[in-house]
Formats: structure tokens, sequence, C-alpha cells
């Protein structure tokens, strides 16, 4: 009797134990560090392609961080080069929570939020440090909560892809002239369309994933791009010319579903925040060097690559001046201008 009741105590605590141990893990069976004893599937949508410093960032910094962070709790799942739709039907996708992340251009947003037009404002910025100050504080914290109250998207931080260059397949552009009548495809900005209308050329918008078949086709004779997406996602191939110009700044802001955001504890979104403030500063640097060497290397692959004179460069920026910086300031406000160029030394 008393061996029967030794067994039969044995068997109870190993049963705890078991039990216990499984109560941990959650009825969703997730890891015993999680914070609320669920699972989460982060899917983050974006254009470029797996050679792009965005992409390079994610995998070596938000990835694992997030990962490694939740204990395994968040899984997180990367869609480059338009897997999931452009960022545009993301972000609509995003306001409904069918997608959790994103992450685009400045243009992007401005599809939705019009203030966003303002980032890619001709001339704004004399620096990259100048832009990502700017960004980083003041100016990208009002742009971020117009983008939180009208699209209910939560703006984590914003890297870039540098300062934007004019390809094309007819001739090198060496003033404003050489574009007169010149197809060019522009993202979806107004201050853009308007900008290179003034400038004498056929602005095409378009979604970054239509723009290398265009290219090839000859529907747009040329783009204006960052030097890393140019080289990237190949679309010096289809192009002879390419001038350094650096007219417009790109901001590549990293955004996150408020649907998603709001149903995640505390603890979460304090790991998704910094993994995504670290992801931008390594973005940064990886992309910064990209545009440096990928101009050599576009070169080097048989396109003719010419620089703006400084004399060149003050025509392109004497049209801003007289055309869309007017447009803007009525349309958005001197003020919210004025707070951007500030950071400029």
């Amino acid at each position: 009797m008393k061996k029967r009741f030794a067994w039969i105590m044995v068997a109870v605590m190993v049963f705890s134990i078991f039990a216990v141990g499984c109560g941990a893990r959650g009825d969703s069976g997730s890891d015993e560090g999680s914070a609320d004893g669920q699972t989460y599937t982060i899917r983050m949508a974006y254009d470029v392609a797996e050679s792009h410093a965005s992409h390079i960032a994610a995998e070596e910094v938000f990835v694992p961080m997030i990962e490694e962070g939740s204990n395994g709790a968040i899984t997180v799942e990367l869609y480059p080069n338009s897997q999931l739709g452009a960022v545009p039907e993301c972000i609509e996708t995003m306001r409904t929570g069918g997608v959790e992340m994103a992450w685009g251009s400045d243009a992007d947003i401005a599809g939705f939020v019009e203030e966003w037009n303002l980032v890619g404002l001709p001339y704004l910025w004399t620096s990259l440090d100048a832009a990502h100050e700017a960004l980083d504080g003041d100016f990208g914290q009002q742009l971020s909560a117009l983008a939180e109250e009208k699209i209910g998207v939560k703006i984590l931080a914003i890297p870039d892809v540098g300062f934007r260059n004019i390809t094309n397949s007819k001739k090198p552009i060496e003033s404003v002239a050489d574009l007169k009548g010149m197809k060019i495809r522009t993202m979806t900005n107004t201050l853009h369309l308007e900008y290179f209308e003034a400038l004498g050329a056929i602005p095409t918008p378009m979604n970054f994933s239509e723009v290398f078949t265009a290219l090839q086709q000859g529907t747009v004779d040329g783009q204006e791009n960052p030097t890393a997406m140019i080289y990237n996602n190949k679309l010096y191939e289809a192009q002879k010319y390419m001038t350094i110009s650096e007219h417009v700044y790109t901001a590549a802001p990293i955004m996150i579903s408020m649907k998603f955001w709001d149903s995640l504890p505390e603890e979460y979104q304090t790991l998704i925040q910094e993994a995504a403030e670290k992801t931008r500063d390594r973005q940064r640097e990886i992309i910064t060097q990209q545009n440096t060497d990928y101009a050599k290397d576009i070169a080097d692959a048989g396109v003719a690559v010419n620089e703006l004179s400084d004399e060149a460069k003050q025509e392109f920026q004497k049209i801003a001046e007289d055309t869309v910086y007017k447009t803007a300031a009525a349309a958005y406000g001197q003020d919210l201008i004025d707070m951007a160029a500030a950071h400029n030394k």
C-alpha cells in the first residue's frame, strides 16, 4: 500500500511539473518569454530589391532584434520587390490590418497625407546631415503625427535613400534646356510634377515596380532616383546617360499599422520602436556608401555619367524657387518649409 501511494505521489508531481511548463507557454504555444502569451507575425513589405540598403538593414538589424528580443514570440517576414503589391497599396492594406508594416518613400505617404510632399521639395536641404536632423526632429515629428491622425499609420523611423539623380536614353543633361520635351518618370508627388513641367520635361508618374519595363519599352525616356535605387534595380541597363543632379532628397519611412500597433503589449511596442531606430541608423550608413560606390559601377557598365555644374545647379534651383516653393507655401504653409530648412547650416 505504501509503495502504491509513493508511485501515485510521483505521478502527481510529474504531471504538475508538465502542466506548469505548458501553462507558461500559453494557449497559443508562445515562448515563456512572451509578454502576453501570444505569438505575432509581422509582414514588412517594400519595393526595393534584396541588394538595397533597406533590405540589408532589415535582415541585419530589424529581424534579429525583434525575434530575439521577443524570445521568438514575434516572427518577422520580409517581402522585397513589391511582392505584396506597390507600397501605396500596402498602406491601404495596413489601414485595415491586412499588412503589419511597410517601408516606402515620402511620396508613397504623400498620396494620403499631402504635407509629406514637402520632403520632396527640390533643393530643400543642402546636406544629408541637415535632412536627417530635420526628419529625426521637429519636422519629422510633425509629419508623423499627421500620418497617424489621417491614415492610421505610425511612422517608427525615417531612413532615406539619398538625393535623386536623373537618367535617360536620349542625351546628357547639362542644363535645364536639355530636359525640354523629355518624358521623365517621377514619383506621385504633385510638387515633382509641377517642377519637371517647369523644367520643360513631361513628367510621367507611375509606381516604382513599373519603371524598368517603361524604360525598356520606351514609354518614358528617363527617370530620376537615388543612385543606389538606379543600380540595385538595374534601371541603368535601359539607359545611356546619368546626371548627378541631387535635385531632391527622398526619405524612406518605416511604417506600422496603428491597428496592429495598438494590439501589442507595451513591451513589444518599445522593442519595435527601438529596432526601427537602430535599423534606420544602419540603413543610412549602408545607403550613403552605396550611393557613392554605385555611381562608379554605373559608369563602368557603359553609362555616360556627368555632374551638373554649379551654374547649372543654380539654374535648376532658381526654377524651383520661382514655382514649386510658392505652390508649397500656399498649400502647406511657409512655417513647415521654414521648419525643415532651418536645419541647414
